[in-house]
């Protein structure tokens, strides 16, 4: 197909090499989508006061479990695009793309009628204190206002991900960040909006990001162009996306339930918990995206490479991959434990309560981050080969780590208990996901060794079933 957009294939190459240069715009643009919740943060916290800063900070549960949902289902139908990019089937990349964009625009809709219906009940039934209660929703209705702007970014965003191209999103999401921290000032400082000028910040943004990646994609992909014939109607291409897609959201939502049920602990414990739990919790959430980004490429490399049939690359550029980043995340646990709290300063000055609190978050988050890294590693990896039902079963065991810290921990150890939720799921969810993933690799290898024995070439699916990795 002509076009110029230049190809980007993770299936040919030094494995290691490529999936660094292609993680490292990946971590630049996950850095400033950081932006956009990181910007609200310091410029409510210092202009507004620890009770604004709260409000926005109480509303991170609910937040995650309605974005979240959106966020991992366009990364779910994303892989199956990659997958056939991968395999070089063209016109399944454009039909891929339209039932995609038609899923995301109707399951959006949805999730904003219903999440601006109930957002005041829900945040009640999360114990949100009253003294934040009316900011807190007043900054969270604007950012489900927004849910279709964020979803179509997401989607579109991965799209080009998912054929090879990382650098784009970048430069759009720098944009986005620029425009999100301009009006932040602009609305909070200059007409005196409070967190609700954060809330449209943040939407102005995410749309302005949105219309860039469409134009783009249609002026530079070929790859991309939909037209009518690939919205229409299939019964089994559409339940093929749901069913890669759906489980990856339902995974995000499943976890962001622990995180409502450990919010509201955290609400229990009074304003101070909840401020610096969000303090602390933003600098958690910058120092693991390179495990994060990581991650999310592994996705991306393994669902080319088995679009492509090359089960070997995706073995070796999953291990090294893994060790590099598991003394990364060690590293990163010793400083983290070292200068979080002084990091902490910027959103909330010198208020030595919260302060004390948010190294107590430290001391007990960063000392997990192994756990975490694996969990990134390998949960990506198996969304790439297709393994979409074990997300869910992966994210219940980390409900079930952070209710048992909540219900076990908490009230016989305060806020480090309620601290201690995060490791405690993330080992919860890597013992599901090892399991899974050696399982994985002795199938991998088996397929590999399959394909070599015709004498090189690409064993067909069909005619060998053992190599689909998909689960029923």
């Amino acid at each position: 197909m002509k076009g110029d957009f230049v190809v980007r294939t993770l299936t040919a190459g030094r494995p290691l090499k490529l999936i660094l240069w292609f993680t490292l715009p990946l971590l630049i643009g996950n850095f400033f989508q950081q932006f956009y919740n990181i910007a609200d943060t310091l410029i409510v916290g210092q202009t507004l006061g620890v009770k604004a800063l709260a409000a926005v900070g109480a509303t991170g549960g609910i937040s995650f479990l309605i974005i979240g949902f959106a966020q991992g289902m366009t990364t779910g139908l994303s892989l199956l695009t990659a997958r056939r990019f991968g395999a070089h089937d063209f016109r399944g990349v454009r039909r891929s793309f339209g039932v995609s964009i038609v899923i995301s625009l109707v399951v959006a809709s949805l999730l904003t009628v219903i999440s601006l219906r109930f957002t005041r009940e829900f945040l009640v039934m999360m114990a949100t204190p009253a003294s934040i209660l009316p900011q807190a929703v007043a900054f969270i209705q604007i950012i489900f206002a927004g849910i279709i702007a964020s979803m179509m970014f997401n989607l579109l965003s991965n799209m080009l991900r998912a054929l090879g191209d990382s650098k784009t999103p970048l430069i759009f999401l720098v944009i986005a960040s620029v425009i999100n921290i301009g009006l932040d000032f602009l609305l909070i400082m200059g007409f005196h909006l409070g967190v609700a000028g954060a809330g449209y910040a943040t939407v102005s943004a995410q749309i302005v990001a949105s219309l860039l990646c469409l134009v783009y994609i249609w002026r530079h992909i070929p790859y991309l162009r939909v037209t009518w014939c690939d919205l229409k109607w299939d019964k089994a291409l559409y339940w093929e996306h749901l069913r890669m897609g759906l489980p990856l959201g339902f995974q995000s939502s499943v976890i962001a339930i622990g995180a409502i049920i450990l919010q509201v602990a955290l609400n229990d414990l009074g304003t101070n918990a909840v401020a610096a739990s969000t303090a602390a919790s933003k600098i958690d959430q910058i120092a693991t995206l390179p495990m994060m980004s990581l991650g999310i490429t592994l996705g991306t490399y393994a669902a080319q490479n088995f679009g492509a049939q090359e089960y070997g690359r995706i073995i070796k550029g999953v291990r090294q991959s893994l060790l590099l980043s598991v003394v990364f995340s060690l590293v990163l646990s010793v400083l983290i434990i070292i200068s979080g709290r002084t990091l902490v300063t910027f959103f909330i000055g010198n208020d030595m309560a919260v302060l004390d609190l948010a190294q107590t978050y430290f001391l007990v988050v960063a000392s997990g981050y192994v756990f975490l890294d694996i969990l990134f590693v390998m949960r990506y990896t198996l969304q790439g080969l297709g393994y979409s039902m074990i997300s869910i079963i992966a994210g219940i065991a980390e409900l079930a780590m952070r209710a048992l810290a909540v219900f076990a921990l908490v009230k016989p150890f305060g806020y480090a208990g309620a601290a201690a939720a995060e490791p405690l799921a993330w080992i919860g969810s890597c013992i599901v996901l090892v399991i899974t993933y050696l399982q994985a690799i002795r199938r991998l290898r088996k397929a590999e060794q399959l394909k070599q024995k015709v004498h090189g070439q690409p064993a067909e699916p069909v005619a060998a079933p053992e190599l689909e990795l998909v689960e029923e």
